[in-house]
């Protein structure tokens, strides 16, 4: 039995693994879940798999939790805050780590999972757009495998050669191709994009995601994180990742080699299947996802990525090559920025002017430790805060 930890479990990601796992009982094992501050999805997801710990983010939460365990007889134990959500992540007898807290909150635990030499399945991209190098570096100390579970990601890792993913030259590689399905918003007359609704930017025509993941799709942002996530994963530049508009979202990736040969990855938009790849690497198991009927395809079209549309991934590629603790900025800025976005404060339009008058004020530095990491994030957060007010008149 493989014994996992899902940090995230009521989010899409962490559900959708739940869902994969429930079709190997033989195989896997949830012995840790973790939420944020879905208590009752928490305790739903307790009854069903009696998990030997269960964590919330949140401490009030954790203690609701406690209590309503205690009432049904559950020998669960329940942790809070981020010590819990790292201990979990650490556990000795854990193999394997889902690393699926949005935003940058999945850091420490993710970077504690990778430095106890865990099998890290990773959702969770702010780990890497914020402190890639040092991830990738402790992965390799600690001797941790870290697998992406990103459809695009994912799909880049089984078009590459399993000997040379970190060796663009010697794998003969020539550039990335990271699809996009353009999002919702992707057609919509620009004059007009002020004016949309959080619920418009989260109506996603493929995926079926979490509210800030779909606004950063409905922006191209989480394209551009994903430029960033795909330099520290595979070991290239931000020179060699072009972004394909792909409404149809059926071919997750494609990797262009020197020779001519373009290899592509397809499947149906379910991330069912990336999380049944992942657990199982280098095997194949079931993951529930739909076979791709090819003869139902219609077409497949391909356009380049508008950045004038969409400014967010233009400010993406800027941090990609500027380095250090540029993505940790961009990052946190953005997460700021949609956040009030979604709570009705701040038009639309205005998330990519907070994120590029947050890294125009912010100097970046040198990713030297985490603390360093961490203290650029807290203070790009201060500065979007700052300049929320006089954009938020323009409603």
């Amino acid at each position: 039995m493989i014994a996992v930890t899902i940090l995230g479990a009521t989010g899409t990601i962490g559900v959708n693994t739940l869902d994969v796992l429930a079709r190997h009982p033989q195989l896997y094992r949830p012995l840790a879940l973790t939420a944020n501050q879905d208590v009752d999805g928490l305790f739903g997801q307790c009854c069903q798999w009696h998990p030997d710990y269960a964590v919330m983010a949140d401490a009030d939460a954790a203690e609701r939790l406690r209590q309503k365990l205690a009432a049904e007889g559950s020998s669960t134990t329940v942790l809070a805050g981020v010590d819990g959500l790292t201990r979990v992540a650490a556990l000795p007898e854990v193999d394997c780590v889902m690393a699926a807290i949005v935003g940058a909150a999945g850091l420490l635990p993710t970077l504690a999972a990778v430095r106890a030499g865990k099998r890290v399945l990773l959702a969770n991209k702010e780990a890497l757009v914020m402190s890639g190098e040092l991830l990738i570096a402790a992965a390799e100390k600690h001797q941790a495998v870290l697998l992406p579970i990103d459809s695009e990601h994912n799909a880049i890792f089984q078009c590459l050669p399993d000997e040379q993913r970190h060796d663009m030259g010697a794998a003969g590689m020539r550039r990335v191709l990271l699809t996009s399905s353009g999002g919702p918003f992707r057609t919509f007359p620009p004059e007009q994009l002020a004016n949309v609704t959080p619920e418009q930017a989260c109506a996603h025509p493929n995926w079926v995601m979490g509210r800030k993941i779909s606004v950063d799709s409905a922006t191209m942002m989480n394209k551009g994180l994903e430029v960033i996530e795909a330099c520290h994963l595979f070991a290239i530049t931000a020179e060699q990742i072009e972004v394909v508009v792909h409404p149809q979202s059926v071919i997750h990736s494609m990797v262009e080699y020197i020779d001519g040969s373009v290899l592509a990855q397809m499947a149906t938009p379910d991330m069912r299947v990336p999380i049944a790849h992942a657990l199982a690497w280098p095997e194949r198991i079931t993951s529930g996802a739909d076979n791709l009927d090819v003869f139902a395809l219609a077409q497949l079209t391909f356009e380049k990525a508008d950045e004038q549309r969409f400014p967010c991934l233009r400010l993406a590629y800027s941090a990609a090559r500027e380095g250090g603790t540029a993505p940790a900025i961009l990052n946190a800025a953005n997460e700021v920025a949609v956040a009030a976005f979604l709570a009705g404060s701040l038009p639309f339009t205005a998330i990519a002017d907070v994120v590029e008058m947050t890294t125009q004020q912010l100097s970046s530095e040198a990713a030297v430790d985490i603390e360093t990491v961490i203290a650029a994030d807290l203070q790009a957060r201060r500065t979007a805060e700052s300049i929320l007010p006089a954009l938020a008149r323009q409603l």
